[in-house]
């Protein structure tokens, strides 16, 4: 049997019979007759999830990277943080654990992606609304006759809509795919919404745009590699909506993303930048070549330290694996955590369903983006979107990301399961988490169905 990319039937298993356990365990001491409440007892991870712990354990025994950390659950049951090494090759490194900071790269793009479905929930955007009904600049757009080769144009057949910047069918390029004489154009206007090291941040600072608004004014003066909503291009589509956020909602991009989704939802450590006070819980980010792993940004000095040109909300945000739960929790739950509502379920309905154009397809990126592969997928709300509910895999809807330092994270709403781990190396590709984590929870799962 072919293993898919997100939890399968036999994981959902083993969590559901593991939070059911710890749930049970929990209950005993207060159901005892005693004089005294008996202290609380804590069922260990590796209890719950020895195969899912010992693949973990292994990846940092083998020195395949310094620590990982894992968030799974299902339904409303406690979530499980397995963690294995430290958040860092130092020393005197804290260990990795559910509440370190993790660089999440394009996993700020389902962030960016739900913000802007409040927005439409709140009828302040349009899925078929043109940009340029929020930034003027993106009226009359321009494409590229041969992208990879020439900056020559022709008139664009339509204009660009927000689900465009939604599924990454804008036709807007992005300096990890596009090639040529147009990359060279993106580097020249600073067209480089992300930031790797404090070194490479002191040359693409002075070239790039200082606040949202002139990032998107910019980008909407390069040609574009295909009519809107012709072809689905992995792109800084998502970047261009936290423009379209701020024009749309009044507030700044990251005050409403923190007012209307981090604070709710209680993700206190969820940051653009990270306070020199948590610099401490900060994983140090690594390249490999070969088998060689080399501090690329070390916590100490990270880049992610220092105050962005403007928030990228394509690749922006550090997070810990307890806050991105929380945020898949909320999806799961359709809108809802802990009682507080930030989305209407039928919001969550449509963000999580395919809203590709008529006529395209999506097929998966490179291993190395951190974004999925694979067949019977569509895209949504910044994140692509299982189609179909396959035997011994995803349920419909199953809504899904990852990030380029080798983060991952997926939700189930059908089945009621989520899930994340959190690494920081490049490539992301190193090494096949998704496959390798859906196969240790079906262990799992094998050995509490004895």
């Amino acid at each position: 049997m072919k293993l898919v990319h997100w939890i399968s039937t036999g994981g959902l298993v083993a969590l559901a019979a593991a939070t059911a356990y710890a749930q049970q365990a929990q209950l005993r001491p207060q159901i005892r007759p005693q004089a005294r409440p008996a202290p609380r007892m804590t069922i260990p991870v590796k209890a719950l999830l020895p195969a899912t712990t010992a693949l973990f354990d292994g990846y940092v025994a083998q020195d395949k990277m310094p620590g990982i950390v894992g968030a799974f659950g299902v339904g409303d049951g406690p979530t499980l943080f397995p963690a294995a090494g430290k958040i860092s090759d130092d020393p005197n490194a804290p260990a990795a654990g559910p509440d370190s900071l993790w660089r999440v790269y394009s996993m700020s793009k389902p962030i960016t992606g739900m913000s802007a479905m409040m927005l439409v929930e709140d009828g302040k955007l349009n899925l078929d609304d043109p940009v340029s009904k929020y930034i003027p600049a993106f009226k009359d757009m321009k494409v590229a006759t041969s992208p990879d080769t020439s900056l020559a144009t022709r008139p664009a057949t339509r204009p660009i809509t927000i689900r465009n910047l939604l599924t990454h069918t804008a036709g807007l390029g992005y300096t990890i795919v596009t090639k040529g004489p147009l990359l060279k154009e993106y580097e020249r206007l600073g067209i480089l919404p992300l930031s790797v090291s404090a070194a490479m941040e002191e040359k693409m600072r002075p070239v790039r745009p200082k606040s949202l608004e002139e990032f998107a004014n910019r980008v909407a003066t390069l040609p574009l590699i295909a009519d809107p909503g012709t072809k689905w291009s992995y792109s800084i589509g998502l970047d261009v909506m936290g423009r379209v956020i701020e024009v749309a909602s009044g507030m700044s991009f990251e005050r409403f993303v923190q007012t209307r989704l981090f604070d709710p939802l209680k993700m206190k450590s969820s940051f653009w930048q990270v306070p020199q006070s948590e610099v401490g819980r900060l994983a140090t980010n690594y390249a490999f070549v070969g088998d060689t792993r080399t501090p690329l940004d070390p916590a100490a000095n990270s880049v992610f330290l220092q105050k962005p040109s403007f928030p990228y909300g394509g690749a922006g945000l550090v997070m810990s694996a307890r806050d991105y739960d929380r945020f898949l929790h909320m999806i799961q739950d359709g809108g809802t955590l802990d009682g507080v509502r930030v989305m209407k379920p039928e919001t969550i309905a449509l963000a999580t369903s395919n809203l590709l154009p008529p006529g395209v397809t999506y097929g998966g990126v490179s291993g190395g983006t951190g974004g999925t592969k694979g067949s019977n997928m569509g895209f949504g709300a910044g994140g692509s979107v299982v189609l179909a509910t396959t035997p011994n895999g995803p349920g419909k809807g199953t809504y899904a990301w990852g990030g380029a330092a080798g983060t991952i994270a997926w939700v189930d709403p059908l089945k009621h399961s989520r899930g994340s781990v959190m690494v920081n190396y490049f490539p992301a590709d190193r090494i096949p988490l998704r496959e390798q984590v859906v196969a240790a929870l079906m262990q799992d799962a094998a050995r509490l169905r004895r």
